[in-house]
């Protein structure tokens, strides 16, 4: 009687074990802080803009205008500025100006430098996506800034990343709501996100002519947890072509 209880106690014990430790190695979380974008002018994207129809142009200048600049946050970065710097910091200038008040915009996307058609591309966010931040230098003007993302279902989201209302540099940061599909039932249960563009929006009670703002450091904070199991690979859209491709 005693041999049977002490039997049935250690399978109690064992299907708890089995239970809580996959119930744990499902929810872990492994979260990170990745640079998509350091505004350096020396990674894999080239950055242009296009704008709304109210975009000011004479025969000297079209707006938007987009340079490198060497500006930046000293409050993340220090001053940076003398001859040991270990990396020389710039930022993403954007001049703009319109004939118009009104809800103008400005829309900054990346291309891929090797692109010579400069086709915009969307970035590839890794991992499970919890958080977008960056830096950005507002001229205390009445405007926000909107970020685009793509699901893997081709839904597009517009994300108001923050108004730009306050003078200076200010870490500007959005939450990415749980109604934004990153991932599924089925296997491959990962999908995430893809990243298309910055947006500008003035507002009607705001002067639009001559302004400048910058960008530095455009972030994301995501969870790079990685489930494995028996068969992990056959989950990997890569393994799968592959696999497939050497078949008759």
């Amino acid at each position: 009687m005693k041999q049977g209880s002490f039997k049935i106690i250690c399978l109690i014990i064992w299907a708890c074990i089995t239970v809580f430790s996959g119930y744990g190695q499902a929810n872990a979380i492994s979260y990170e802080s990745r640079v998509l974008e350091s505004f350096n002018g020396d990674s894999d994207y080239t950055w242009k803009a296009a704008a709304s129809r109210f975009i000011t142009k004479t025969d000297e200048v079209t707006f938007p205008i987009l340079n490198y600049v060497d500006a930046w946050p000293i409050a993340a970065f220090g001053n940076n500025r003398g001859s040991n710097a270990q990396e020389e910091l710039k930022s993403l200038g954007i001049k703009g100006g319109f004939d118009r008040r009104g809800y103008n915009w400005i829309d900054i996307y990346p291309t891929l430098t090797d692109d010579d058609d400069g086709n915009p591309y969307e970035i590839r966010i890794p991992g499970t996506v919890r958080s977008i931040d960056m830096w950005v230098w507002g001229s205390n003007l009445k405007y926000y800034i909107e970020v685009y993302l793509r699901d893997y279902q081709g839904v597009v989201h517009a994300l108001k990343l923050g108004d730009i209302a306050y003078p200076g540099w200010r870490n500007l940061r959005t939450n990415i709501p749980n109604n934004i599909p990153q991932t599924k039932r089925i296997l491959p249960t990962y999908t995430g996100l893809d990243f298309i563009k910055f947006r500008i929006w003035t507002q009607p009670t705001e002067r639009v002519s001559d302004f400048y703002i910058y960008f530095k450091q455009f972030r994301v904070l995501t969870d790079t947890f990685e489930l494995l199991y028996d068969g992990n690979d056959l989950a990997d859209p890569q393994f799968i072509e592959q696999i497939w491709s050497n078949g008759n």
